[in-house]
């Protein structure tokens, strides 16, 4: 039981159950990137059961930014498939509340928000491969800043589906030149936590004016010999489903993911009651 607020350092050194406690008790609302190494975590999107049908369509019709890795009954706010003691409403550092496409507010617990016919959507998240990258040696800039990850809107269209239709958003994290294949062929290992890279190099190939100016997150230094390269990001849904002006709906603030119990690696691995 820790006593105090932990810092980044500190937490980074428990077990998944452990960070989401954290969370759960107010005593950490910042970024998840670098907790629970060897976990998979997850965006969020949380909505009325009579939209979850399209949005998972959407989400099957453009797994590369949107792979599903679990799904709640309606109005239930646990997750078992993904953690034996997640509350959905309280396990993430912070949410997003959006109603008639506008968000609203930020908070750090949803119970309050809570409803019957509520459906929680969890999608892979790239801060799953980036353990893997750290373990081979590949620097992660934003991990090594205690930084959230850069995000950007990019130009490239999605398939839609009811309601939902959007661009995808993109990540982007400096490698160096020499381990670029490397991070490559390390990262396509986990499709549920969006496989391997759209690209690299100039970010006007994707759209992106400056990288200076994410859309998302904070901004990180490309050094000499370095590369900037791009992958599908689990934010993409927010501008989805801000796009489609639901009435109501939640998800994660961006870098502020929810913490899983299983293998970052256990693409269709789910735990058992």
């Amino acid at each position: 039981m820790l006593n105090t607020k932990p810092d980044h350092a500190t937490l980074a050194k428990l077990s998944a159950a452990e960070v989401r406690a954290a969370i759960r008790r107010g005593d950490w609302d910042r970024h998840t990137a670098g907790l629970a190494a060897g976990k998979l975590q997850c965006n969020l999107a949380i909505l009325p059961e009579a939209h979850a049908l399209d949005f998972l369509r959407f989400c099957q019709r453009n797994p590369k930014p949107c792979p599903v890795v679990g799904v709640s009954d309606t109005g239930d706010p646990i997750l078992p498939t993904l953690g034996r003691d997640i509350d959905i409403r309280s396990d993430v550092p912070r949410y997003r509340v959006f109603r008639d496409g506008e968000m609203t507010e930020e908070v750090t617990d949803i119970a309050d928000l809570w409803r019957d016919d509520l459906v929680t959507v969890a999608l892979g998240c790239s801060f799953t491969f980036e353990n893997a990258l750290m373990r081979a040696g590949i620097p992660v800039r934003h991990v090594e800043l205690d930084r959230t990850v850069p995000m950007f809107n990019s130009d490239i269209e999605l398939v839609p589906a009811g309601p939902f239709h959007g661009k995808m958003v993109v990540t982007m994290r400096p490698i160096p030149e020499d381990s670029v294949e490397d991070a490559w062929r390390i990262s396509a290992r986990f499709p549920q936590a969006h496989g391997a890279p759209l690209g690299r190099g100039d970010p006007a190939g994707f759209g992106i004016a400056d990288l200076d100016a994410p859309d998302y997150g904070e901004a990180v230094p490309v050094h000499p010999g370095e590369v900037p390269v791009y992958w599908a990001c689990g934010v993409t849904p927010q501008n989805v489903l801000r796009a489609a002006r639901l009435p109501f709906c939640i998800t994660h603030a961006p870098g502020h993911m929810l913490i899983a119990d299983v293998a970052e690696d256990a693409a269709t691995t789910v735990l058992q009651p």
